[in-house]
């Protein structure tokens, strides 16, 4: 009966990045230019893949997916941060704090999978050519990608519906930039074991899990290397298309390690929002860089799809 005297709060407060007033221009345009960066760059990206031939593999197909979840993942929380670096705090009602969630941790785990099966590829067209395109057919490409996709939705789904099912009654304010889980749950006025355990169980998992495939793959990729392949340019050519995708899963996963793995007490508020800013702002921002910077194949089908524009 004490909880119905109580109001159920209806919308929520994002306290934002920080409170201290001279930063907050320097953020909005810094997080501005960043998520320019990462639409551009990405968009640039899926349509180099499209629309070049040489580029129909599985490796550039899986790029491409990975370019087109970068641009929903950034969008998930970024423009509502910059409003927030304009305006204060920003308001956001219940649907909409579950739908963020939703979307973020849909995408995210997303992602975390299909860097697995992208590490997969490289394994099998490095350790294995001769049955490379036996295995990794149109057909197996598109089972790994809707794997990831439909893994990571009903991830994220156990989650928003787990979440939904909560009472909020007392505080509104949450200490970040988007409705993640873990500051939801310090507001909760019902009881949130069971929610701290499947954040502990479902996400760990599906953190770890793939993790722990991409780490075997490049232990047998670079010892392959160093064993099996005798020419010091050809070593050097293979570990490149590999190093691109290393740098990647780094810069994804070791954030998302530290924020996730450890069991989730509510109270490292502060450096949750600054990792989680790493992965959700600052990498997809980084990614197409790094893929482009890196891959010949790229860079002359960019110059290709360039001149062909001009």
């Amino acid at each position: 009966l004490a909880m119905l005297n109580q109001s159920e709060v209806s919308e929520f407060l994002l306290l934002g990045l920080t409170n201290m007033q001279g930063l907050q221009h320097f953020f909005f345009t810094s997080f501005l230019l960043l998520y320019l960066a990462t639409l551009l760059g990405n968009s640039v990206i899926v349509i180099v893949v499209i629309s070049e031939s040489r580029l129909h593999t599985p490796m550039y197909f899986f790029l491409g997916n990975l370019s087109c979840l970068d641009i929903f993942y950034s969008t998930v929380t970024v423009p509502k941060m910059l409003t927030g670096f304009l305006f204060g705090h920003q308001p956001i009602s219940f649907g909409g704090c579950l739908a963020q969630l939703h979307f973020f941790h849909f995408l995210g785990s997303t992602e975390a999978v299909l860097l697995a099966g992208m590490a997969y590829d490289r394994y099998m067209a490095i350790c294995n050519p001769l049955h490379y395109a036996l295995v990794m057919t149109p057909r197996t490409c598109l089972l790994l990608a809707g794997a990831s996709w439909s893994t990571g939705f009903v991830h994220a789904m156990v989650h928003s519906v787990m979440t939904s099912q909560l009472s909020f009654c007392g505080h509104n304010q949450i200490q970040h930039f988007f409705c993640d889980i873990k500051p939801l749950l310090n507001l909760a006025c019902s009881r949130t074991r069971l929610n701290m355990a499947l954040l502990n169980v479902v996400t760990t998992s599906i953190v770890l899990g793939p993790f722990t495939l991409i780490v075997p793959s490049y232990l047998y990729i670079i010892s392959f290397l160093f064993y099996k392949v005798q020419s010091q340019e050809g070593r050097w050519k293979l570990f490149s298309t590999c190093a691109s995708h290393l740098t990647v899963v780094a810069l994804f996963y070791i954030p998302v390690l530290f924020n996730y793995t450890p069991p989730s007490s509510g109270n490292r508020t502060q450096k949750d929002v600054q990792v989680t800013l790493m992965y959700s702002a600052v990498t997809p921002a980084l990614n197409p860089l790094i893929y482009t910077l890196r891959n010949q194949e790229v860079k002359t089908a960019l110059k290709k799809t360039l001149r062909r524009k001009l």
